[in-house]
């Protein structure tokens, strides 16, 4: 009689023990500044300078002293111009000076009065058309950043506006975790490579290979530095070959199909003999078989064959531990909630992430057809949403919500 089955993990627990098993990789390298998007920092960024520098001018128009605009209607003469990048001289009393947004406030002014707000007159004075208050359109000196602050922590993945902040106080380069380094591949005589067999031409029981697409893509969105060993014929010998160079120099190896319980492959066995292997079944739907083991230095991570299945569970449990791999500290985007403006009578003993969007009344719309395979959903959809194992959903049900936005960054 055989073994019974143990029970499905529960997801949170099958993540928490897949990142203990993610030890940051060590080993930083420097990149400018311009190529440090999606990265993850190694040093805590503190400033060594006030952004901005100086007060400076939010608006164009005329710095002033308040104390001598008492009523509106006020003309004064201009005694000097300053443009943005110009060193500012103190303000001469009973005058005021002509100033650009940027622009340096010139020392004894404590008001910007915007253009707008004033009329030329054509002896050269300035009337003042409206009392400032006080401060009114200055940016004061360390408003954004004051010297010895961290603005970014060691762990930030960076992005765009990172960059941008990492300039600000004049970093050229970063010091960043290295690449974690990813061998891919698949293995399936059913699999065929677009481009290389027409549509017509395919023979009964093949497919062409989606999962290799959409997984080196988001490998390359983390980050990392991926070895492509494409499709593995289907054969004990060859698996065990590919798995044993795939070990060597890399810090995973990442496959999909082949790890349900009692599935005939050579992927279980060739990881056996090569190293270690636990097959867990999580309770979640899609992708319940998921594989970890190690091969040498390098972990493996076997994902499900169905391409939703292995999707989500890239997205879900990969993405996680390769993030924690380069030592990042925002491992999962937070979930928004929103109300379903749907049905769900039929509640799964697992937990579902179901395929929706969001439409122009605020709500989530379900894509009709939930099954694993059909990738199309994928794409219609701008995100999963976490439903509880038993759980049913009616209209106006408050729902946790997960962005394809931020999973796929």
């Amino acid at each position: 009689m055989n073994a019974a089955r143990p029970p499905l993990r529960p997801l949170d627990d099958a993540l928490a023990a897949l990142l203990a098993l993610a030890q940051p990789l060590g080993g930083t390298e420097r990149v400018a500044t311009f190529d440090a998007d999606g990265r993850v920092l190694a040093e805590d960024l503190v400033s060594t300078l006030q952004v901005p520098p100086q007060d400076n001018s939010s608006m164009d128009g005329y710095a002033v002293r308040r104390g001598e605009i008492a009523d509106e209607g006020v003309p004064l003469p201009v005694s000097q111009r300053i443009p943005a990048g110009a060193a500012a001289l103190p303000l001469q009393p009973g005058t005021i000076a002509r100033i650009f947004t940027g622009a340096s406030v010139p020392e004894g002014a404590d008001a910007i009065v915007m253009q707008e707000d004033t009329e030329a007159l054509e002896d050269g004075r300035v009337r003042i058309l409206r009392v400032p208050s006080e401060g009114q359109w200055i940016r004061r000196s360390g408003e954004d950043i004051t010297r010895g602050s961290t603005v970014l922590a060691r762990g930030t993945r960076l992005g765009p506006a990172a960059q941008g902040l990492a300039a600000s106080i004049g970093r050229d380069q970063l010091q960043v975790a290295r690449r974690p380094r990813v061998a891919l591949f698949s293995t399936g005589d059913e699999l065929v490579m677009p481009g290389q067999v027409a549509p017509e031409a395919m023979q009964p029981g093949a497919i062409y290979n989606s999962n290799r697409f959409f997984l080196r893509s988001l490998l390359r969105r983390l980050g990392c530095e991926v070895q492509d060993f494409g499709i593995v014929p289907d054969r004990r010998e060859a698996t065990v070959q590919a798995l044993r160079e795939a070990a060597s120099g890399n810090d995973l190896i990442l496959t999909s199909g082949g790890v349900s319980v009692g599935e005939e492959d050579h992927v279980k066995p060739a990881v056996q003999q090569l190293g270690s292997l636990d097959l867990w079944q999580i309770a979640m739907k899609p992708g319940k078989p998921f594989a970890h083991g190690r091969i040498g230095e390098a972990h493996f991570i076997g994902l499900p064959g169905n391409p939703v299945s292995s999707f989500v569970t890239f997205l879900l449990l990969v993405r996680p531990f390769l993030l924690q791999l380069q030592g990042a500290v925002e491992l999962a985007p937070a979930a928004v909630p929103l109300p379903a403006h749907f049905d769900w009578p039929r509640a799964d003993r697992r937990r579902e992430f179901l395929r929706a969007r969001r439409n122009a009344q605020g709500g989530l719309e379900l894509f009709p057809n939930q099954s694993s395979g059909v990738l199309t959903s994928t794409v219609w959809a701008d995100g999963l949403i976490d439903l509880p194992a038993g759980q049913t959903v009616k209209h106006g049900d408050v729902l946790r919500f997960l962005p394809l936005a931020e999973l796929l960054a």
